[in-house]
C-alpha cells in the first residue's frame, strides 16, 4: 500500500523514534508499504517517520543510482543493496567526510551538498528479527546515514549553514503549507 509521505514541519520527523519490540507490529508488511511508498516517490530510502510512524526503522535501495551506468560508473556499494533496517544503532563512523548533494522526500525541490564519513559500522534487525552487524562505505553509507538520521529527529537541512536555511525559509514553509508540486501523495502538518 502506497502511504502518504509526512513534510516538512511534521513533528514526527523531529521526534528520536521508539524502538520496536518484536511481536508488537508486523515489520514486514511495514517494510513492503515502506519500499512500495518509496519506489512511488522515486526514492532510494525511507525512515518510518516519513510515513507519520515514529519507530526505529527504514528501508533503503541504492539500486537505482546503478541504472543506466556504463560498467565502468557502476558503483559497487550499491549492488544488490536493498535492505530493512530496525532498532539500527550507528557503532562507528570513520573516514574522510565527503561531500554528496542530498534531497529527501519530506523535502521535495531542495537539494544541499553534506557532507559525511565515509564508513560506518552499523548493528541493526531484520525483519525475521535476525541481528546483524555490517560495514558500510561510499554511497550505500551515505544512504543509510541520511536514514538513520530520520530515526533520531535529525534532518539534511540541519547540516545548512545558518545563511543557506534563512535562504531556503520561505520554500520550507511552502512545503510545510502544502504549496508543493510532486508526483506523490504528502501529509502536511494541520
Amino acid at each position: 500500500m502506497i502511504l502518504p509521505i509526512v513534510a516538512y514541519g511534521d513533528p514526527v520527523l523531529r521526534k528520536k523514534a521508539k524502538d520496536i519490540e518484536k511481536g508488537t507490529l508486523d515489520v514486514k508488511k511495514l517494510s513492503e508499504d515502506m519500499f512500495e511508498t518509496m519506489y512511488a516517490a522515486s526514492g532510494v530510502g525511507l525512515a518510518a517517520p516519513q510515513i507519520g510512524q515514529s519507530v526505529r526503522m527504514f528501508v533503503v535501495d541504492g539500486q537505482p543510482f546503478n541504472e543506466g551506468e556504463s560498467e565502468e560508473d557502476i558503483d559497487p556499494t550499491l549492488v544488490g543493496f536493498k535492505k530493512v533496517f530496525i532498532n539500527a544503532e550507528i557503532l562507528e563512523e570513520d573516514g574522510d567526510e565527503w561531500a554528496f548533494e542530498e534531497g529527501c522526500l519530506s523535502i521535495p525541490g531542495i537539494r544541499n551538498d553534506v557532507y559525511r564519513p565515509e564508513f560506518i559500522v552499523i548493528r541493526y534487525f531484520d525483519v525475521d528479527w535476525n541481528e546483524h552487524e555490517e560495514e558500510y562505505e561510499g554511497t550505500a553509507a551515505r544512504i543509510i546515514q541520511h536514514e538513520y538520521d530520520h530515526i533520531e529527529g535529525k534532518l539534511f537541512t540541519d547540516y545548512m549553514s545558518p545563511l543557506k536555511r534563512q535562504l531556503l525559509k520561505k520554500r520550507l514553509a511552502d512545503i510545510t503549507r502544502g504549496n508543493v508540486d510532486v508526483e506523490y501523495k504528502m501529509r502536511f502538518p494541520k
